[in-house]
């Protein structure tokens, strides 16, 4: 008989459940959420498992990676689809989150979600970090822009390196001032000199992969946006074709159709919300600068907004999330192919297209 197992993953001690073909509940358990005790459970039940499903989630890839390697047949859930799938369910625990997943695993009727390799996990773990050291840096700044603005003390225009200098000149002879203008413009500095740091690291991250350095051939990709979409994509065979990288990154319209009801939405956002948000400020650039080799995309960017015939403001944000779109289908395409962007774009099959 085939046994079907799920596992709902907490972190400490994950809920596990396992149901045979006609869905009766065979084992459950409560197991600590390490590998080793996972697969133990496993091994002592005594049962051929045909599948180990488990949701997506922080320490999924970690526990995942780990089974798959134990020769178990186990997939990588959807949360979106789990979550869609338990909607009817009256009692939500984590006890019935195993018991649904192992039907859902009984059933087939699940999505599998590509597992990331461990240096695509690298990358992302460290653009994840230099965008947040980032963002405090910006929450600095602004926030002693607000401080000193309800003192009458305008900072204005200034650069990261000028910001601490300027700041120190205008809070001098303010007692209270100076002791918060010291106090924040000291993690201020520590934040720079970090982000320098993950700066230089990206860069050189970018220059030893050949991959991004193909990535950077297109116009508007530099090493971020490369990196990205090179950790996000992963394994590029995955896809069929690259037609589906639109989609697959919620930079496709939603749908509805039901009866005489038919029409198109938003964009669905599904996804890698980084890679997204890279492929778009990468249309900006290629819709609002002056790039070489630009041309071509940005004349199709203009042209599609103009033929839908939309209002000026949502035009713009059209025209960038489609340049946006097509963009990550010719990324892929090069990744593919292994061509560089102007080799593309010279060749007498993409100038017919």
């Amino acid at each position: 008989m085939d046994y079907y197992a799920g596992i709902d993953v907490s972190l400490e001690a994950s809920s596990v459940c396992v149901v045979d073909a006609s869905g009766k509940v065979v084992r459950e358990a409560k197991v600590l959420s390490e590998p080793e005790n996972l697969i133990g459970w496993f091994r002592d039940l005594g049962l051929e498992l045909t599948r180990v499903g488990l949701e997506a989630g922080p320490l999924s890839q970690w526990l995942y990676a780990a089974i798959k390697k134990e020769g178990l047949a186990v997939e990588l859930l959807e949360t979106r689809h789990v979550h869609d799938a338990f909607k009817a369910m009256p009692v939500k625990s984590d006890r019935n989150d195993a018991r649904g997943i192992a039907k859902l695993m009984r059933l087939g009727w699940f999505r599998p979600v590509h597992c990331k390799s461990m240096p695509a996990q690298e990358v992302r773990a460290l653009l994840t970090a230099r965008k947040l050291v980032q963002s405090k840096l910006f929450d600095i700044e602004m926030s002693l822009r607000g401080i000193l603005r309800g003192f009458g003390v305008k900072i204005g225009r200034t650069n990261p390196n000028r910001f601490g200098l300027r700041v120190e000149e205008l809070v001098a002879g303010h007692p209270t001032l100076e002791i918060i203008g010291k106090a924040l413009l000291a993690a201020h500095e520590v934040l720079l000199r970090e982000l320098s740091g993950f700066e230089k690291r990206v860069r050189q991250q970018a220059r030893q992969d050949k991959r991004v350095r193909l990535m950077m051939s297109a116009p508007g990709v530099g090493s971020i946006v490369g990196l990205t979409y090179v950790a996000a994509i992963d394994d590029p065979a995955r896809f069929k074709s690259s037609k589906p990288v639109g989609p697959h990154f919620g930079m496709t319209p939603k749908r509805y159709q039901s009866g005489e009801t038919d029409y198109s939405g938003r964009i669905s956002k599904i996804g890698d919300a980084s890679l997204r948000t890279a492929l778009y400020e990468a249309a900006n650039a290629i819709l609002t600068k002056p790039l070489k080799g630009a041309t071509s995309l940005k004349s199709w960017g203009m042209k599609l907004a103009k033929r839908a015939g939309m209002a000026k403001a949502k035009a713009a944000v059209a025209r960038k999330v489609a340049v946006a779109r097509k963009l990550g289908v010719i990324l892929h395409r090069m990744w593919v192919d292994g061509t560089r962007f102007a080799d593309r774009a010279s060749s007498p099959k993409a100038a017919a297209a």
